[in-house]
Parts: structure tokens; sequence; C-alpha cells
């Protein structure tokens, strides 16, 4: 019964680790958002979303990474128990920079 106790506990502290950024997949936003823009405003417009999308997988990174010592020492994912985890905020960083491409790409925008 203790064994069992112990592997379930495994099991629920891995399964709620933070994700690496590469492994999370973008919210689909609509390029409508975009389609009003020209190739100039879109082209600034991707530079601050792949910016704030750095940044933001780079915290992403670190709380896998705080998630997976504490797990060792511990056995609990530490920064994900503490607000760390931005899985989501990496989502849509990434569904905006896609869909910037895909807009730039439809008007020709070099």
């Amino acid at each position: 019964m203790k064994k069992l106790f112990v592997a379930a506990a495994s099991i629920a502290a891995l399964s709620s680790c933070a994700k690496r950024p590469d492994a999370i997949v973008p919210v689909d936003i609509p390029m409508a958002a975009y389609s009003n823009q020209s190739c100039e405003q879109l082209g600034r417009e991707m530079v601050q979303e792949q910016e704030k999308l750095a940044a933001v997988s780079k915290a992403q990174n670190d709380a896998a990474n705080g998630d997976a010592f504490g797990v060792f020492l511990i056995g609990v994912p530490m920064s994900s128990v503490a607000g760390g985890d931005k899985e989501g905020q990496v989502a849509v960083a990434k569904g905006k920079v896609q869909s910037i491409e895909n807009a730039m790409k439809s008007k020709g925008c070099e």
C-alpha cells in the first residue's frame, strides 16, 4: 500500500511539471486580427511579439528547470506550485507570431 501511494504521488508530481517552451502548442489566433495592418506595421508588431515570446519562453524554461530540480530534491515541482508556469503566455505569444507571419505572407511582405 505504501509503495502504491509513493508511485501515485510521484506520477502526480511529474505530471504537473512545467513544459519546455518548444513543447507548447501555439494558440490559434485568426489572421484577420492583423489583416488591416500595413507591412511596416506588421514588421514592428512581429519584432515586439518575438521579444515577448523570447522573454516568456525564458521564464517558462526557468520554471521547467526549477520543477525538475524541485522534483529531484523534494518530490514537488516548486516553480509550478509557486506560479512560475507560463505555458498559457507562451502559447498565446507563439500564436500571435504565427498569425503575424501568415498575414505578412498573404500581403507579400518581406
